[in-house]
């Protein structure tokens, strides 16, 4: 198969993968949304049948991942990742009964123009390089102790803002599924016996089996809580840093690089910029778009809020006092001139 065939092949299943992971984020952010946090509440998550529908949707985007890897460089796949948010776009916004805005369009042209220029300075690096057991094992302790960091940071955390803590096991989401892909990579390798350092044991490719599978789980369950923070931003988060991820180890430990040598680095600069504008014209367009929907709810929400605590509850409803008499101490009313006392007729 050509190099050019091969590309094509890849960038295909990247799509039909970012289609899969789309749907799948659609449906753990209505999980999270319709569900408690709290003790349980893993078990709970894992009693819903839309639980197993999201990770049937994750398995198969994963698999459409794993056979565009095969095709193509780790630096072309990956980028293409970041389609997943332009493929949320229309779904979130169908299942929110809304339509798309203009920020939210503005924003997938700007990511789709980025990552065709990802694409088009994407090095020849041939799909079948991958990492030695001893480099897989260093980027798996390396992963680890920074998933933890981000882990405990967003723990920390926990009396703030519920997107912060999302964007942090966000990012913590993409690094996982970013290392995850590299190793999967290197698993083929072994199995096809074209290992650096010589053909692996079955202990060897056991062993980073069991790191994929650990990868892949942990990075299902730290997006699932992230999406507790809405859909956008936890997406985006994670759209960026598994590719980044993914670019470090490939370029540092695999050997792939860019065409052009100093150009095609710098329009892969450029390119990685306009991308990053457009997920972030995304995220503030779908964030502006839920907040408006939400004001409108509650504004035209029939229900009046319920008292807070230490005040009496309201009596019936009446006028409602104007801000002069509600604020600051009442002045004297001014008296009306006294009414004139009719005089007997003569």
């Amino acid at each position: 198969m050509s190099a050019v065939a091969g590309t094509v092949i890849a960038v295909l299943l990247s799509l039909v993968s970012a289609a899969g992971y789309a749907l799948a984020a659609v449906a753990q952010s209505r999980l999270a949304s319709a569900s408690a946090g709290g003790p349980g509440a893993l078990r709970r998550l894992l009693a819903r049948p839309q639980w197993w529908w999201a990770v049937g949707l994750n398995a198969a985007g994963a698999l459409a991942h794993v056979a565009a890897l095969h095709y193509g460089p780790l630096t072309l796949v990956q980028p293409l990742g970041a389609l997943t948010l332009v493929a949320a776009l229309p779904i979130g916004a169908y299942g929110a009964h809304r339509r798309v805005t203009r920020a939210e369009w503005r924003g997938a042209l700007w990511t789709l123009v980025g990552l065709v220029g990802l694409v088009a300075v994407t090095g020849p690096a041939a799909p079948g390089e991958a990492m030695s057991l001893r480099e897989a094992l260093i980027v798996t302790a390396a992963t680890f102790l920074l998933i933890g960091l981000l882990a405990s940071r967003s723990g920390a955390r926990a009396g703030g803002a519920s997107r912060g803590r999302g964007l942090g096991h966000a990012t913590a989401s993409g690094v996982a599924s970013g290392v995850g892909s590299a190793l999967t990579q290197t698993l083929t390798a072994a199995l096809a016996r074209d290992l650096p350092g010589g053909p692996a044991g079955w202990w060897q490719t056991t062993l980073l089996a069991v790191l994929i599978a650990a990868f892949a789980v942990g990075g299902l369950l730290l997006s699932q809580a992230a999406y507790r923070g809405g859909l956008a931003a936890p997406l985006a988060v994670v759209n960026l840093s598994n590719p980044a991820a993914a670019a470090v180890i490939g370029v540092a430990l695999l050997g792939e690089t860019f065409r052009a040598g100093a150009w095609g680095w710098a329009v892969a600069a450029v390119a990685s910029l306009v991308a990053a504008r457009g997920v972030v014209l995304l995220t503030t367009g779908i964030g502006e778009e839920g907040g408006r929907t939400e004001s409108v709810v509650v504004a035209s929400s029939p229900t009046a809020p319920a008292p807070a605590a230490g005040t009496a509850p309201s009596a019936a409803p009446g006028p409602v006092p104007s801000a002069r008499a509600e604020s600051g101490p009442r002045e004297p009313m001014p008296l009306a001139d006294p009414l004139p006392v009719p005089q007997p007729a003569r």
